[in-house]
């Protein structure tokens, strides 16, 4: 099962994501929004992932916060963009604004986590974003843009300071 180091937003573009995901689901649409919400280190939240895989090595696990401790990144939001669509589905995301900070950290934690160097992690092959829904059919990638409306084209501005880890496995995630 996936485990993954993710980024964490502050509480105005976490705010952002969450209306874009509800614009979505009462279109109708898929949407990253949930029924169940909880503090979000417990539960489902925006975030930018900066390493996924099958496992993260213990050394690794160890090492992670010394790269992530006092973590202050400013970031943006972008653009909405589609990923795919393969198999006849397409994910919608908003594009981060990449930085020569976010960058390094994120090719610092996917080393330091075993990232294959032609996978998705690997150095200059990362695509940092933020989702917004999975499994859009083609069909459907115009309807999510017309819903999202006036919100897919605003930059959000973004404090990062915070990290977490998340083990799929076990549905459980932690601050770093």
């Amino acid at each position: 099962m996936t485990q993954s180091v993710e980024l964490l937003l502050d509480e105005r573009a976490e705010a952002a994501v969450r209306r874009q995901w509800n614009l979505l689901a009462d279109a109708g649409l898929p949407s990253e929004r949930r029924a169940d919400p909880r503090p979000p280190v417990d539960n489902h939240c925006p975030h930018i992932t900066l390493f996924a895989g099958d496992a993260i090595p213990a050394d690794a696990e160890v090492k992670l916060s010394g790269l992530v401790g006092g973590l202050r990144l400013e970031l943006q939001l972008g653009a909405v963009m589609v990923f795919g669509p393969r198999r006849g589905r397409a994910i919608l995301v908003r594009q981060v604004t990449p930085s020569v900070p976010l960058l390094q950290l994120q090719e610092q934690v996917a080393a330091l986590c075993g990232a294959e160097a032609d996978g998705q992690f690997g150095a200059g092959r990362w695509a940092p974003h933020v989702t917004l829904a999975r499994r859009l059919s083609t069909d459907q990638v115009g309807d999510a843009l017309v819903a999202l409306d006036w919100t897919a084209d605003r930059p959000v501005p973004v404090e990062v300071t915070a990290c977490r880890r998340w083990d799929g496995s076990r549905k459980t995630a932690w601050r770093v």
